[in-house]
């Protein structure tokens, strides 16, 4: 990897990083716009088709902490499936 591309790469991780951390914080904490939609109508909650690990963008018990750890864990995650699918379909020159 030429050294321009990883300084690029870094820069990349530690902004999504930044933005995980900050993202607890800055978000409302109104619903978004199909929970108060569903609220409004009364659409009954229903049990999720598959659970999520970190249900909520969080982890339990936690409070602010398990929402950022959340975010930090699902970006990390994020980005080592995006780079395994890179290495996957990169072509030899």
């Amino acid at each position: 990897m030429k050294s321009r591309d990883k300084k690029l790469l870094i820069g990349g991780v530690i902004i999504a990083l930044i933005i995980a951390v900050l993202a607890p914080f800055l978000a409302s904490q109104n619903p978004d716009g199909l929970e108060s939609t569903a609220e409004k109508v009364k659409v009954p909650e229903t049990e999720p088709a598959i659970k999520s690990p970190m249900l909520d963008y969080t982890i339990p018990g936690l409070g602010k902490t398990g929402e950022v750890l959340a975010l930090i864990i699902g970006t990390i995650v994020v980005l080592i499936i995006a780079y395994g699918v890179s290495a996957a379909l990169k072509t030899e020159k």
